[in-house]
């Protein structure tokens, strides 16, 4: 009798696992966690629906996308029209855009700098090919107590991440390049880590990604311009410089579950954890 029953348990577990809808999410590390926030609610919104959520950058995602492997890509920037090119000639779908959030990416250096802000075309002169700034004195002779030789760190991203892509044009513009010898990593949480550590460094990423043992700087656009500092209100009338959206692509029209969480990530329920994660929720259209 005691196997019967057993028996019967694993058949009604086959059966509920077989009834839960997966949806595939991949793509973004600035979007990841908050990705997973709403995942682990959603379960309670529609227990027969489950996000299957991973990173890896915006490009990984994409490219799933392009594939046809992931029902959802999340992006820190906006997708290429060659990549929308490339998703209609590999799946013979359009790619559908949705805005489910806003960002300030944040310019981040250890505590001990004693740099509050800087311009926009100082940060271009620290991490844009051809810019003079090794030094922290190249920048207003700022001296970096536990800095041994006071040259700059440049902490940057992998160029699959959509932070990095969107970090490079936002400063530097369409033609212009990031200079080589930057140190490269894979997600933002590393980043923010490896400048908590080291005196002489500077890093950006989300700011939802901040904590207290980093100083994230204001930033100007022009030397006479005020100096933003990254918060969900500068974020939100694009008073920061360095403000942008975050995206979730589908290819082609979203099936009926995709569709309804879509819809769901846009409600106060959904809006409460993208605010707790750091975030802006996206404008209403």
């Amino acid at each position: 009798m005691r196997g019967i029953f057993l028996i019967l348990f694993l058949m009604i577990g086959c059966t509920k696992q077989s009834n839960v809808h997966i949806i595939q999410n991949k793509g973004s590390d600035t979007l990841v966690n908050l990705a997973q926030a709403w995942a682990e609610e959603y379960k309670k919104v529609n227990p027969n629906v489950a996000l299957a959520v991973s990173g890896g950058g915006s490009g990984t995602g994409i490219a799933a996308l392009i594939n046809g492997t992931v029902d959802i890509a999340n992006s820190s920037r906006a997708i290429k029209d060659e990549e929308r090119e490339e998703a209609k000639k590999n799946t013979g779908k359009d790619v559908n855009e949705f805005i489910v959030g806003m960002d300030a990416l944040a310019v981040f250096i250890h505590p001990s700098n004693p740099i509050e802000g800087m311009t926009l075309e100082e940060v271009a002169c620290i991490y844009g090919e051809g810019g003079h700034c090794l030094y922290w004195h190249d920048i207003r002779g700022i001296q970096v107590p536990g800095c041994k030789d006071n040259k700059i760190i440049r902490v940057s991203r992998q160029s699959n991440s959509g932070t990095y892509q969107y970090f490079r044009e936002a400063i530097l513009g369409k033609k212009r390049d990031l200079k080589l010898g930057s140190m490269d990593l894979s997600g933002s949480r590393e980043s923010i880590d490896l400048v908590e550590k080291t005196p002489c460094a500077i890093g950006y990423s989300g700011m939802g990604y901040l904590n207290p043992h980093v100083k994230a700087i204001c930033i100007k656009k022009t030397p006479e311009a005020d100096c933003i500092q990254p918060t969900v209100q500068t974020a939100t009338d694009k008073s920061y410089p360095i403000s942008r959206e975050l995206y979730m692509y589908t290819s082609g029209t979203p099936s009926e579950e995709v569709k309804a969480y879509l819809e769901w990530t846009q409600t106060e329920r959904a809006h409460a954890i993208t605010i707790k994660a750091g975030y802006v929720p996206a404008p209403k259209r």
